[in-house]
């Protein structure tokens, strides 16, 4: 069983069927005011506007009460969002890095290149409307991350097919790893309100089934490029673990920066 499929749930999404067309210098979320502002995950239902009836107040008594989110749940959202964010922009900037020369020296590999990123593009468009639907700072990282998503992709990509697809495979490995680790808090925190007999915003819900169909597509990704000779790269080993290392730094620093 490939690593991909051994982190992945038991249901898969479906594929983007469009490229989404995307201004990478001047992102959505250029203009965010900086006040944090959540929706239905963190804000308490309005009152109802229904005349008070004795059987309205009892079905209000016998609702679900909904909570706002703790402080600290707050900041996890914030880093979380802004990380993947980043991470999702790294991508289709490896991506268009790599594409050129490897479609230049291996045409058939042109639709799985365009595949890969349409799905990264169409998850950076999905993170780039959850902040500025939340009003999440993006990292201030942005033109590191740029940089050297770029010239990582620039370099796989002249180093052939092995290297590029190497570097995919260790990318995911991180990634898909990372998206885990956010889904399984969020279902600790859906459990958790249901137990209290809390009701759980519809928007809770939405974000772990966004979460969840993007680590599927990325670890869709990890095991198109094993199955394209990732670990055949000269030197395979040397370039999975500085790879790897350097999606954790970028995780850990764009949490907090």
């Amino acid at each position: 069983m490939s690593l991909g499929n051994a982190l992945r749930n038991v249901y898969r999404p479906s594929l983007y069927e469009n490229t989404p067309v995307l201004d990478f210098l001047l992102p959505s979320f250029a203009q965010f005011q900086p006040q944090r502002r959540y929706v239905s995950i963190i804000t308490s239902s309005e009152p109802s506007k229904s005349e008070s009836s004795p059987e309205v107040l009892k079905a209000e008594s016998s609702a679900k009460r909904r909570k706002p989110l703790s402080e600290e749940q707050k900041r996890f959202l914030d880093s979380a969002l802004r990380v993947d964010q980043a991470g999702e922009l790294a991508a289709t900037l490896i991506y268009t890095a790599q594409t050129p020369p490897i479609t230049r020296s291996y045409p058939h590999l042109r639709p799985l290149m365009h595949h890969m990123y349409s799905q990264e593009a169409g998850h950076f468009s999905t993170f780039n409307q959850l902040l500025a639907k939340h009003r999440v700072r993006p990292t201030a990282m942005y033109p590191i991350w740029t940089a050297a998503a770029s010239l990582l992709g620039w370099g796989t990509g002249l180093m052939g097919r092995e290297a590029a697809m190497a570097c995919t495979e260790a990318v995911e490995t991180e990634i898909g790893g990372h998206y885990n680790g956010q889904v399984r808090v969020l279902l600790t925190w859906l459990k958790d309100m249901e137990e209290r007999g809390e009701e759980v915003g519809e928007e809770l819900r939405e974000l772990v089934i966004t979460l969840k169909r993007i680590r599927d597509e990325e670890l869709e990704h990890l095991d198109e490029a094993v199955g394209e000779g990732a670990k055949e790269a000269k030197p395979y080993e040397f370039l999975n673990r500085v790879i790897r290392s350097g999606c954790k730094g970028a995780i850990w620093i764009s949490e907090r920066v």
